[in-house]
């Protein structure tokens, strides 16, 4: 996309994003202290005339971001700064809604009442009961085991798809070129869909379980790991490459002896630091269902039975932490 379109693009944006901020966070939450209204077509009409203002400001006065963007070294002083002080706006205006949307109250937060009862909830997670450390050890074996096994399992897959979404191996030819990009929407869609989101849709169709878990975490490790191995295969250097194809080699010699030689050694380390992001991951969740300690945590958090949740809370910690542990010598010895 050209410099221009960018520019043009980028403002008119900005001046949806402004005339939404001003109208549905300003006027309506703080003004009239109320809930927006449905959005009308009128109201739409608005915000579409708005960003072609902000547009034409910066087509001819050339004093918005866009412009700043488009013709940065040619601008004016005082275009410079209007330039600057719409960013400023737009981040005020950011801050603030984020404000007003989330609610944030710091009275309530150190309030009296809430202070208390934050004591008594963190002096039962600090005085562990430790009579369940039989099952959340045996939770969380379990959880070790799904992350393990998603690893595993989404491994092969994510290695095969690393190399064909790599542009510089696919852009030979239109059809493998077309499959890349293809490939890279999917791949960007499903990483984009946290596991929590798979696991609610696993759990629908096999049941609330482990397997679900497990199977909800491939997914989303195939995705991860795709990304992290393109993008390797993407770096290395073309040099051999170049040198494999000198001799008349097939396209999958290439890959096998000009790529892969460069890419074993990240791929192994970012295999075990998906597998240590996974151990994670499981643990939270089976707050949906996925099985393993985050069902346990989830079963006693809803009893308020605040004992047991700090002691499973400190078998999460402590096995995290050990894994984190592991994984980083592992990584450094093959670095």
């Amino acid at each position: 996309m050209s410099r221009r379109w960018q520019s043009v693009l980028l403002d008119f944006g900005i001046g949806l994003y402004g005339a939404v901020l001003l109208y549905r966070i300003v006027w309506v939450h703080m003004v009239q202290d109320g809930e927006a209204p449905p959005v009308t077509p009128p109201e739409l009409g608005f915000y579409a005339v708005a960003g072609l203002i902000v547009v034409g400001l910066g087509l001819y006065l050339r004093c918005t971001l866009g412009a700043w963007i488009r013709w940065r070294q040619e601008l004016k002083q005082w275009q410079r700064i209007c330039a600057l002080h719409w960013g400023l706006t737009l981040l005020v205006l950011t801050i603030w809604a984020g404000w007003v949307i989330t609610k944030v109250s710091p009275l309530d937060l150190l309030s009296a009442e809430g202070l208390r009862s934050a004591g008594r909830l963190f002096g039962a997670l600090l005085s562990p009961e430790f009579s369940i450390l039989d099952k959340a050890l045996a939770a969380m074996v379990q959880t070790i085991y799904i992350a393990l096994m998603a690893t595993l399992f989404g491994l092969p897959p994510a290695v095969v798809l690393g190399f064909l979404a790599a542009r510089n191996i696919m852009r030979g030819h239109p059809l493998t070129f077309a499959f890349y990009a293809f490939l890279r929407v999917l791949i960007n869609f499903t990483r984009s869909v946290e596991p929590l989101i798979w696991a609610v849709v696993f759990s629908v169709w096999v049941g609330i379980g482990p397997f679900a878990g497990m199977l909800a975490m491939t997914v989303h490790t195939v995705a991860a790991l795709t990304k992290l191995y393109s993008e390797q295969v993407e770096s290395i250097d073309s040099g051999l490459v170049e040198a494999v194809e000198s001799t008349g080699a097939h396209p999958v010699q290439v890959v096998w002896f000009g790529v892969v030689p460069q890419v074993v050694l990240p791929f192994l380390a970012f295999t075990i630091y998906r597998w240590d992001t996974n151990v994670r991951m499981a643990t939270v969740i089976g707050v949906v269902g996925g099985g393993g300690i985050g069902t346990l945590l989830m079963q006693y958090q809803g009893l308020a039975r605040w004992h047991e949740v700090g002691l499973i809370v400190l078998v999460i910690a402590a096995v995290v932490w050990i894994m984190d542990y592991l994984s980083a010598r592992l990584r450094e010895a093959i670095a």
